[in-house]
């Protein structure tokens, strides 16, 4: 078969037109471990020369602006599920300054799960170009000018230690800047480069330490670390309501895939990138997990879900599994028809990553497994989230304080989840939507665990 330049423009954009041309795509945002090198070796003495830069131009003072603020620019460049779990503060600054005059400001292939949610305007979405390390310092610097130009009010870095988000928050020339602060703990050093700087509390629940930062506009900044509010749980997330054309064209995908109309479909999501290898389950496990499903429910099909990039390791695990109730999903979808799909499966097991937070969206139970991160503070919130933790001395290892870094490299954390786990969570689960009795003791344990 003869592919021409439009068939490979085709596949870029829409790996589903293509599935037999697999083009392996990696951004530089991807690469974490050499982002928060340069965080740390680049940016933490960047934060520091501002910071001098800072004290020069604006002195040693915190005084509050003398209006309330009229526009709110968001910053938090990476991790879609993060976006998720910062519903309530992006809704909280809608109410505060209106739909129109909330900005965000992420990396571009992130704008994705902000779109979907539908609370701040497509125009008022900034991305970052990500490509090459040369691409995403020119779009960052051409996006700098053009806030800049548009003289915002408030900027609120919802990133948690990192030096550079800091960094972009001062540029932003933004009136009131909040975002987190060590003070006396162990946290990076980011410089004082921040009006509002809250403190960030580890015992309280992602969503409430996004939501704290909105809420801290309202307060002195000289006041601060003293926060005297008590940050509410968030609110059950908006669903997410696909078109009837939409639902269509995802039941005709997963119909040319086997899947009867009405049929019973268990996705997995194996995770098979390289970008955080300590939160990965062993694909091992994902192959007896599908295979033991299958034994156990033969009405059921398995598919697999994931990125493009991973649609060849996928592929290696659905021919392990060997059967015809198994499926590939990996790169035949955009990220909105996946969550189409959760709409049509009865649950997804995945590791702790965006998919476990884009499926809070949807009617999908979820069964997510953790390991280097704890769900009591990363966990999508509502009843159709089923964590899985085991719980170790030395979980968690990675959190806001360490930058998200590890000296670990054994992740004992996941290896300690078992197999027999997992699908008495599965079965529980299963047997529950489908009005089936559960006999089987392992669910059962599952179920009072």
């Amino acid at each position: 078969m003869e592919i021409s330049l439009r068939h490979v423009r085709i596949a870029l954009y829409r790996p589903s037109a293509l599935p037999f041309l697999f083009i392996p795509l990696k951004r530089f945002s991807s690469q974490a471990q050499t982002l928060q090198w340069v965080d740390r070796r680049i940016g933490a003495p960047f934060c520091l020369a501002l910071t001098f830069l800072r004290r020069l131009t604006e002195g040693a003072a915190r005084r509050a602006p003398a209006e309330p603020p009229r526009t709110i620019l968001f910053l938090k460049l990476a991790e879609q599920g993060s976006t998720v779990l910062a519903h309530e503060a992006i809704r909280l600054a809608v109410a505060k300054v209106g739909r129109e005059n909330v900005y965000f400001l992420l990396f571009e292939e992130n704008r994705f799960i902000l779109d979907l949610l539908e609370l701040v305007p497509r125009e008022n979405v900034l991305t970052i170009r990500t490509k090459s390390p040369w691409t995403m310092a020119t779009s960052a610097w051409r996006r700098l000018g053009e806030i800049r130009r548009r003289r915002f009010d408030a900027c609120v870095d919802l990133e948690f230690f990192a030096r550079f988000s800091a960094a972009i928050a001062w540029m932003t020339g933004a009136r009131q800047r909040v975002g987190f602060h060590a003070y006396f703990g162990e946290g990076p050093y980011r410089g004082d480069l921040l009006t509002h700087r809250v403190l960030y509390n580890p015992h309280l629940h992602a969503s409430q330490t996004f939501t704290s930062l909105v809420l801290a506009l309202d307060l002195p900044p000289a006041s601060l670390p003293t926060f005297p509010a008590v940050v509410p749980l968030s609110p059950p997330l908006p669903p997410f309501r696909p078109s009837e054309a939409e639902k269509d064209e995802v039941r005709r995908l997963l119909e040319g895939l086997g899947v009867p109309s009405g049929g019973r479909l268990v996705l997995l999501n194996a995770n098979a990138s390289d970008l955080l290898p300590l939160r990965k389950w062993d694909a091992r496990n994902y192959v007896a997990l599908a295979r033991r499903i299958l034994a156990e429910f033969p009405e059921v099909h398995i598919g697999f879900t994931g990125a493009p990039e991973e649609a060849e390791r996928v592929a290696e695990l659905l021919q392990a599994v060997d059967s015809p109730r198994a499926l590939c999903l990996a790169g035949r979808t955009t990220l909105r028809q996946l969550l189409v799909a959760y709409g049509f499966a009865e649950i997804l097991v995945t590791n702790d990553s965006g998919p476990a937070h884009f499926a809070s969206l949807t009617p999908i139970d979820v069964v997510v497994l953790f390991g280097p991160e704890t769900p009591l503070l990363f966990a999508a919130p509502g009843p159709r989230s089923h964590p899985l933790w085991a719980g170790l001395a030395c979980s968690p290892c990675v959190n806001a304080y360490n930058n998200r870094q590890t000296a670990c490299r054994d992740n004992v954390c996941m290896k300690v989840i078992t197999v027999d786990q997992v699908l008495a969570a599965v079965t529980r689960i299963y047997r529950a939507r489908t009005g089936e009795k559960t006999t089987d003791p392992r669910a059962v344990g599952a179920a009072r665990g």
